[in-house]
């Protein structure tokens, strides 16, 4: 009675509810973010006669004007509302893809939360528009918005996911500590599959939870937390300050401010800004500018800032560039270099996640143990399950 009493049969209990109460939450977050691993690899291949244009001789071209881009965007989807943001890329040869995106607060599913998220890609040489994407309707967003909010409004259904990823958390550590086995002997039967005269399916089952449990514990751990950050405001805090030594403001620039007057700004002024980001980074893969236009849920920018992206397959490693908006004059550089570890621990967040801050490897392992989490609520079911039939039919 007492070693029922004890504190591994306490945790026992905890695991088991706990694990029945979250499980299926835990195995569609599991599995949707197993379909998510290769998201970027996929869609480039399905949308690759869009992402490069095979313009000839570009060396010798120059490419077209924003501003004349976006009308020419605008004038072939007859979008009602306007461009939001353009992506463009440091190499010429491929697209530029400019994005319509209008975001509904007070809707409560992720179809009405979003009015318009398109993508178009264009040709910069010609302003030959040569794919429209509804993103609303990308199978990989979809995917995307069932594991981080369930297709709920992403500002409260980001606490449906996060929850039981919580419980989760709980249920990787007390699962290892149910699996520390009690001695030598026990031990050799815990760190692989010995199914030499194993024959019944409810012993491989309980080796499959125990075994796979254990060693996707740890990684799984890593995955859970950086996927909170998504979800509550305190474990971001938390891992800025526990990376950052102590430090617990993250740095602000809200004070570089656009100085010059509005009459300033003119057609070419986002050109000159893209022209000195691609002279700072000639080797980066991407930077992304704001046209700047109201839209239906319009905050307040305290500046310009123009996102840097150094790598193609992640973006950990990034550089913040501020401008006055009206002239076009560079005010702020922070580089990636220039970071505390807590920013950059901050920024290889979603990297780390989905696995692609290691790329191809990285995002292979991603997707195996997101399959291994996905079976963990259903192996531990079955365990359930089956001891429960052992009860009733030696109780009958």
């Amino acid at each position: 009675m007492s070693k029922k009493k004890g504190f591994k049969h306490k945790i026992g209990q905890l695991h088991l509810w706990l694990g029945l109460t979250v499980g299926f939450f835990v195995f569609v977050i599991s599995i949707t973010g197993a379909l998510y691993a290769f998201q970027a690899e996929i869609t480039n291949y399905l949308r690759k006669d869009a992402i490069h244009h095979h313009e000839k001789n570009t060396e010798k071209k120059a490419v077209l004007p924003l501003k004349v881009l976006e009308q020419k965007v605008n004038k072939h989807t007859k979008e009602k509302h306007p461009v939001h943001w353009v992506n463009v890329p440091v190499d010429k040869k491929r697209s530029y893809i400019f994005y319509y995106y209008e975001h509904n607060p007070k809707a409560w599913n992720f179809f009405e939360e979003y009015v318009v998220y398109k993508s178009v890609y264009v040709n910069p040489f010609t302003g030959k528009v040569l794919g429209v994407y509804d993103e609303t309707r990308d199978f990989f967003n979809i995917v995307k918005s069932i594991h981080y909010s369930f297709l709920l409004r992403s500002e409260w259904g980001a606490y449906a996911c996060g929850i039981p990823t919580l419980i989760f958390i709980f249920m990787l550590i007390s699962g290892i500590i149910l699996w520390w086995p009690k001695n030598k002997a026990a031990r050799k039967q815990r760190f692989w599959f010995n199914w030499k005269n194993v024959k019944t399916w409810k012993r491989r089952n309980y080796d499959l939870h125990n075994i796979l449990g254990f060693y996707a514990s740890f990684l799984a751990l890593i995955v859970a937390i950086t996927g909170l950050y998504y979800s509550f405001f305190f474990i971001q805090a938390m891992i800025y300050v526990v990376f950052s030594g102590g430090d617990t403001s993250y740095p602000n620039f809200d004070h570089i401010t656009t100085k010059a007057p509005i009459e300033q700004r003119n057609e070419t002024t986002l050109d000159k800004i893209g022209k000195k980001a691609e002279e700072l980074y000639p080797d980066a893969y991407a930077y992304s500018l704001d046209f700047g236009h109201p839209h239906l849920d319009d905050h307040e920018h305290p500046n310009y800032s123009v996102f840097v992206q150094q790598l193609s397959h992640s973006y950990h490693i990034n550089h913040s560039l501020i401008f006055d908006e009206n002239s076009g004059e560079l005010l702020h550089v922070h580089e990636h270099k220039d970071k505390n570890l807590g920013e950059k621990v901050i920024a290889a967040n979603y990297d780390t996640h989905i696995g692609a801050i290691f790329g191809l490897p990285g995002k292979i392992l991603a997707f195996t143990l997101s399959l291994v989490c996905a079976s963990l609520p259903i192996t531990g079911f079955l365990v359930w399950w089956g001891r429960n039939k052992k009860k009733s039919k030696i109780q009958k």
